[in-house]
């Protein structure tokens, strides 16, 4: 990719107070090493460039470059967010923003990388590389909205799913404990209803054994009160008798009377 190219000395030649000689030395030697794709020993130059001057915006982007090509995305970004701010008003900032997002979109950072190529165009409208990759990265942006619109969707239906699910359980839960108490309060009033017909049957029997059960009990009298009943009984038994005999002599009469007129 055209843009992994190297800042050589004239960054460091425009402004010469800024920068240390031996932060212009590590810086050359890196270059050079970067070259001939020794990245690892470019990796050392250029660190050894920010300890000589953390703030070397050549050795940052540069450091940022060879973590690329070493396929580390993430300290890319890192080394070249720390340079690009200072790179942005120079002709190297539409390069630092186009190199940040590429790696920004090696990480799947596609909102990262559609706002780093937007700020590279700014610089450099006219790119079709920048162009191209941002094309690119928009329709990642897209597929991953999509997909993640999908998985809450689809989260949103597990969940509502879940939540029917356990009101259904909690309403069965429910039947079942109603049922229950029914078939409890079914069992006792079957229960009270045999409870009352045994003592009905109990009370039944007893009363076909014995036809008193119910009644009052006789009253207890002496020998001599009930003798005096009984004569009691027997005059007024006389009585009536008399009363008969005397009511038919009457009658017959007055029969004869009728027959002699």
């Amino acid at each position: 990719m055209r843009r992994w190219f190297i800042i050589i000395l004239a960054l460091a030649i425009v402004s010469p107070a800024v920068f240390a000689q031996s932060e212009r030395r590590c810086v050359r030697h890196g270059n050079r090493q970067f070259k001939k794709e020794h990245y690892s020993q470019a990796e050392i130059d250029y660190k050894k460039a920010l300890l000589a001057d953390s703030l070397s915006s050549a050795a940052s982007y540069n450091l940022g470059n060879t973590y690329y090509r070493m396929d580390d995305p993430a300290q890319a970004q890192k080394s070249l967010e720390a340079a690009v701010d200072s790179l942005a008003g120079t002709r190297y900032g539409a390069d630092a923003y186009h190199n940040l997002g590429n790696a920004l979109l090696r990480q799947e950072n596609y909102q990262g990388a559609v706002e780093a190529y937007k700020n590279s165009l700014r610089r450099r409208p006219d790119d079709m590389e920048t162009k191209t990759n941002l094309a690119y990265a928009l329709k990642k942006l897209q597929e991953q909205q999509d997909q993640d619109q999908n998985q809450d969707q689809n989260q949103d239906n597990q969940d509502q799913n879940q939540d029917n699910k356990d009101q259904d359980q909690d309403q069965n839960k429910d039947n079942q404990d109603q049922n229950k108490d029914q078939d409890k309060n079914d069992g006792k009033q079957d229960q009270n209803q045999q409870d009352q017909q045994n003592k009905q049957n109990d009370q039944n029997n007893d009363s076909r054994n014995d036809p008193r059960e119910g009644q009052a009990p006789p009253p207890k009298i002496s020998q001599q009160d009930a003798q005096q009943i009984l004569q009691a009984i027997q005059d007024k038994e006389n009585e009536t008798q008399e009363k008969v005999k005397a009511e038919k002599a009457l009658l017959l009469k007055s029969r004869q009377k009728d027959k002699n007129w």
